[in-house]
């Protein structure tokens, strides 16, 4: 039983391995379940010239843009960068380089890639710029476009609970890129709020079955809000 149990004690541990111009999966909307502890290890780290898949490069200060900070990321894929003045920045100067995807190509990138699947076809993006330089093909009268699946070296995800063998649940919408991501890096890490003895997790609530997850990790979270909205 011992061999299954994959929690390590430390991030250094969990993030063993990850070398400079690897290609890292991060789970995450915004702040919304980013796997945020793993990001500051890879700071710490100070590991250089990243390819970081994500739907966006969090906020200043905080998230994945706290690795902007000494331009640990040489590339960057995602469908939203609208928060991040230090991201900007670093486009406009060319010192970033930066593949805007549509929010739901994205997505199926990471899970085509997790189920190994090389490419899928899609409409969205055809007659864009997004379209530029890729193959195209119509079916039943409409045109689609091919875009690749995206696996990596890593994948860094944020989830609820997590057993020793894995699997993982994640909470609400903190669901989002997270399983996704999970499925398709070479390695896998899960940083979760809470461990759980195995076989307590229903095996029909586990959005994350153990089988994807190479090292999980126990921390503790701030959880920022990204916006914060009162009345008066």
């Amino acid at each position: 039983m011992a061999g299954f149990n994959k929690v390590v004690d430390t991030y250094e541990e969990a993030l063993a391995g990850l070398e400079d111009g690897m290609t890292v999966l991060a789970g995450g909307f915004g702040l919304c379940g980013i796997p945020e502890n793993l990001i500051s290890e890879i700071k710490r780290k100070q590991t250089k010239n990243l390819t970081v898949v994500s739907n966006n490069c969090g906020v200043d200060g905080f998230g994945l843009g706290i690795l902007l900070e000494d331009m640990q990321i040489k590339k960057m894929v995602s469908s939203y960068v609208g928060e991040n003045a230090l991201f900007e920045k670093q486009l406009l100067e060319g010192d970033l380089e930066v593949e805007l995807t549509p929010q739901g190509t994205l997505a199926e990138k990471m899970r085509a890639g997790g189920a190994g699947i090389p490419a899928f076809y899609t409409a969205t993006g055809v007659g864009t710029p997004v379209a530029e330089g890729k193959d195209t093909r119509e079916f039943n009268g409409r045109e689609y476009l091919l875009e690749e699946s995206i696996t990596g070296d890593f994948a860094i995800v944020k989830g609820w609970k997590a057993d020793r063998y894995g699997n993982v649940v994640y909470r609400h919408t903190a669901q989002n890129f997270n399983p996704l991501a999970a499925t398709a890096g070479k390695i896998t890490v899960v940083e979760v709020e809470e461990l759980v003895e195995t076989g307590s997790l229903d095996p029909a609530h586990i959005h994350t079955p153990g089988i994807y997850v190479d090292r999980v990790i126990v921390g503790t979270f701030e959880k920022r809000i990204e916006k914060r909205t009162v009345s008066e």
